[in-house]
């Protein structure tokens, strides 16, 4: 089982998604949240980011998480380790 600090807390992935947010656009916002949470230290260095366990907690198809994570990851923001998940550098 996955240990608590592995997971986003709830305040945090509410300013990820807002319930606002339109699906045309989720993955350019969701991007931005990321990286906004990132540059302000609310994610920090080498916690997990699940791509698995984002798109269950925000309730949202991986394929509209993954191109956030990969332009986080082209900036050097993240860093994508396989199957174990991708970690805040």
């Amino acid at each position: 089982m996955k240990e608590v600090k592995d997971r986003i807390p709830g305040k945090v992935l509410k300013e990820i998604f807002p319930k606002h947010v339109k699906k045309a656009s989720l993955s350019d916002d969701l991007y931005a949240q990321l990286k906004a949470l990132i540059r302000s230290g609310k994610l920090k260095k080498g916690q997990k980011l699940s791509l698995n366990r984002l798109a269950l907690d925000l309730d949202t198809p991986i394929p509209i998480i993954r191109p956030a994570f990969k332009r986080l990851e082209r900036e050097g923001l993240i860093k994508s380790m396989g199957r174990q998940g991708s970690f805040v550098t």
